[in-house]
């Protein structure tokens, strides 16, 4: 049950994630690369963005539904991928997947969920997203493909911003690792934290469901360095969906994608997780939507806190936001119950930012401009 106050903003969410996670598994939800100036640096970027109020409109009837690849979605904002959920709370990749089910919105599946990409495609009643990283000779990598192709995904995120795993020295300290090893300091942490570790005790530990153990093994520090332009080319022509290159911050890259066949690009940082200097993507955004003109489709993730986020970013360029740690958190303060009071709790700040801004739908596509931005210098 939900004490302290319940879940009203991203913060509340996170406070509470601090108070019932282990030190461990909230450092590797929570952390970033380096001394974590990366993520001040998306939270300042955003800050620095105003919006400028329109007044005497009707807004009283307001939209928060979007066209994605075709499709209507109830809501701007979706599941990003992310990796083993189930440590939040036992259940989270199914949570995360029924609630894309009940809002029709994506969910991105990582490679390294907790839980099959086939059982979450079921649950979400056929809106999970299947995200990949090309990893080591890539034989691995074509066997996740074929196989998110045989379980019936129509689309596949290709993850390119971690040619290497980003050092995060708060999740070090701790001695986070994938496959997940209990030793002497995790077993202390645990114990500290009796309410996750009874509950996670019950369900079993947490696996990377999508590898056997036997004949796929995945190696989290296993080098991505070799993915290129030709291992795109190959990614392309083996994959007959939609195929969306998450991680991308340069105009030159954004531009080279569209014309080698990526079909949509996801403006992201990973959070800050990998680079901590990284150029604040929010700002990337509009270099990028400037070079490509509307009418691609370009997402946004990193650094969104609230519902205002999600309509700044549109404004900047994006056609659909996506959101992460954000609803771990919910799921670590109260489970499915913490995530839908998060998820309303957004939409809500969604509608009410186009209200007192004047209007009635989500700035995209034709519909951007009808928001002004004004940047703090």
């Amino acid at each position: 049950m939900l004490f302290e106050g319940g879940i009203h903003a991203v913060a509340d969410a996170r406070r509470l994630a601090r108070r019932r996670l282990p030190w461990m598994v909230f450092d590797y939800i929570d952390g970033a690369a380096g001394d974590e100036t990366g993520v001040g640096a998306n939270r300042q970027a955003f800050r620095s963005l105003h919006l400028r109020p329109r007044v005497l409109r009707n807004v009283s009837n307001r939209s928060l539904s979007v066209s994605l690849f075709g499709q209507e979605k109830t809501r701007p904002f979706g599941i990003s991928p992310m990796g083993m959920c189930n440590l939040a709370t036992p259940g989270a990749d199914l949570m995360l997947a029924r609630l894309a089910a009940d809002f029709r919105v994506p969910h991105g599946v990582s490679t390294v969920s907790s839980t099959s990409m086939e059982e979450i495609l079921e649950a979400s009643d056929g809106q999970a997203w299947f995200q990949l990283y090309f990893s080591g000779d890539g034989v691995g990598t074509v066997k996740l493909v074929e196989r998110a192709k045989t379980a019936g995904y129509q689309t596949l995120v290709m993850t390119l911003d971690v040619p290497e795993v980003g050092r995060r020295p708060r999740e070090l300290r701790h001695g986070f690792k994938m496959p997940f090893r209990i030793g002497p300091r995790q077993f202390v942490d645990f114990a500290l934290h009796p309410r996750w570790s009874l509950s996670t005790l019950l369900a079993g530990k947490p696996q990377m469901a999508n590898f056997d153990g036997r004949d796929y093994v995945f190696d989290r520090t296993e080098s991505r360095a070799a993915a290129d332009w030709e291992t795109f080319a190959r990614l392309r022509e083996l994959w007959p969906g939609k195929l969306v290159v998450k991680g991308v911050l340069h105009p030159e890259d954004a531009t080279r994608l569209k014309q080698s066949g990526a079909d949509a690009i996801q403006v992201s940082s990973h959070g800050a997780r990998q680079l901590e200097s990284v150029l604040p993507p929010v700002l990337a955004l509009q270099e990028i939507r400037k070079e490509l003109g509307e009418g691609f489709p370009l997402f946004y993730d990193s650094g969104i806190c609230s519902g205002e986020d999600i309509v700044k970013a549109c404004a900047m360029g994006a056609d659909y936001v996506f959101l992460g740690r954000a609803l771990l958190f919910a799921l670590a303060a109260d489970g499915e119950r913490g995530l839908r009071q998060l998820w309303d709790v957004l939409s809500e700040e969604v509608s009410l930012t186009l209200a007192q801004t004047g209007l009635t739908e989500v700035p995209t596509g034709q519909n951007r401009n009808a928001l002004e931005l004004v940047r703090a210098s």
